[in-house]
């Protein structure tokens, strides 16, 4: 693998597993992120952590991540399948730590 990409593997809705690149000098969230990879992520706030549809699991790698803001995890309290692996993907940037990262899509279609 190359020094300046971070692999991380995305389980999408329906179980398909699919890694994507990341260029570790790219500016965006991964919300942005699986967007421009075609994941169906609705994301309708835009990025601002209020309304959920970006919410995945983090399945292999959480601990590499920056601890959820307040107003990330008031919002990951009003989904009743959000559990202590759940992050929205708006408010996650990601580095060169979190190449390896699993995770799955979570957030409602609607």
């Amino acid at each position: 693998m190359e020094d300046n990409l971070i692999q991380v593997t995305v389980i999408d809705r329906d179980g398909t597993e699919n890694r994507i690149d990341v260029p570790t000098d790219i500016n965006l969230s991964l919300m942005e992120i699986l967007k421009a990879s075609e994941y169906d992520i609705l994301a309708t706030c835009g990025g601002m952590a209020l309304c959920a549809t970006c919410h995945i699991e983090v399945v292999e790698g959480i601990e590499n991540l920056s601890e959820a803001s307040d107003q990330e995890l008031d919002m990951l309290d009003t989904l009743p399948d959000a559990d202590e692996q759940s992050r929205l993907a708006c408010q996650l940037r990601l580095h060169p730590n979190n190449n390896g990262m699993k995770i799955r899509l979570k957030g409602s279609l609607q």
